[in-house]
């Protein structure tokens, strides 16, 4: 079971990773913003009522549409979607079907794909 410490351990590691603030979740800047790449889920549980946090279920950020249909279909236990996500890439995952082992490369990729090149690099060692 992967834990928001263990995200935490994970996301500190990647060059300009900031924890946001109110809710878990991470960003990095690209271009002057702040581009989230792992967050708490916010659930509708009601209809016609504000989401609120899951903290059971992180989402992160993928690629493309191609790379999240893959990810989808590796583990319908640990990943999903729902309507809110749809046209976008992003997949949720529940923490408690996941360890931190298998997670890190999902953070990590989730990073890649916010995070600006000179900070790739710097990551990759180039």
């Amino acid at each position: 079971m992967a834990t928001h410490d263990d995200i935490r351990r994970i996301a500190s590691q990647l060059p300009g990773a900031v924890e946001g603030f109110g809710r878990f979740g991470f960003s990095v800047m690209n271009k002057g913003k702040a581009k989230g790449f792992v967050w708490t889920w916010l659930e509708r549980i009601h209809p016609k009522k504000g989401r609120v946090p899951n903290e059971s279920v992180l989402a992160f950020s993928v690629r493309n549409l191609t790379e999240k249909e893959i990810i989808l279909g590796s583990d319908s236990e640990k990943f999903f979607t729902e309507p809110h996500y749809n046209g976008y890439p992003a997949v949720l995952v529940r923490l408690a079907a996941i360890d931190a082992e298998e997670l890190e490369p999902l953070v990590i990729e989730a990073w890649r794909c916010k995070a600006p090149p000179e900070l790739v690099r710097q990551y990759d060692g180039d």
